[in-house]
């Protein structure tokens, strides 16, 4: 990674944003920074600062808001009915763009791709997202290579995952890339994170 300094990871909410879309990669990372001698600072950030009211109705306080966030070695865009909103934003698209050309990876969870689409970052790369999203990912950009079948896609600069539990296999991959595997075994043993769905 490029950035100087700490290592810093943010996680965007917003209103509308999916709980487990930031919940779950936060859980993964926040074990993490509390273990590693890497001593990453991971964090949240809305726009304004302010408290955003999730999909399902939890209400989260992020740390911080976009302007006081500072660089980032890691970018994490949700998912959910709020990106709807986003997609649609010139403004937020116009930001994305700009927080790209600061921040060395750029990863998204569920339908945060579609908002990394219209933004213009996965043009002609591969992607995923929530599997009923898939077709709006292609509408997005047609340009997209999409992984129907993937939890998660590594592009290098750019990693998408499909949706909403996708997240914390993802995030886990982040923390391997970041730091090892070994270090990503012991919070997913830390977590207990052993899927084995009863259906």
């Amino acid at each position: 990674m490029s950035t100087q300094g700490p290592l810093r990871v943010g996680l965007l909410v917003f209103d509308g944003v999916e709980e487990l879309d930031v919940v779950g990669p936060w859980e993964v990372l926040g074990a993490w920074a509390a273990h590693s001698d890497l001593r990453p600072e991971v964090l949240t950030f809305s726009a304004d600062g302010g408290g955003v009211r999730c999909a399902h109705g939890l209400g989260l306080v992020p740390d911080t808001g976009a302007a006081d966030v500072g660089p980032l070695h890691v970018l994490v865009h949700p998912g959910g009915p709020g990106t709807r909103t986003l997609l649609a934003d010139p403004g937020h698209l116009a930001w994305v763009r700009g927080v790209r050309a600061t921040t060395p990876l750029m990863a998204s969870v569920c339908t945060g791709a579609l908002v990394y689409a219209a933004a213009g970052l996965l043009a002609g790369r591969p992607a995923t997202t929530h599997r009923d999203a898939l077709d709006a990912l292609t509408r997005a950009d047609p340009s997209v290579l999409v992984d129907a079948e993937a939890r998660f896609v590594d592009d290098g600069d750019v990693v998408t995952s499909a949706g909403v539990s996708a997240g914390i296999d993802m995030a886990l991959h982040l923390v391997a890339r970041l730091e090892s595997a070994d270090a990503a075994r012991a919070v997913r043993r830390g977590l207990q994170y052993d899927p084995a769905p009863p259906v």
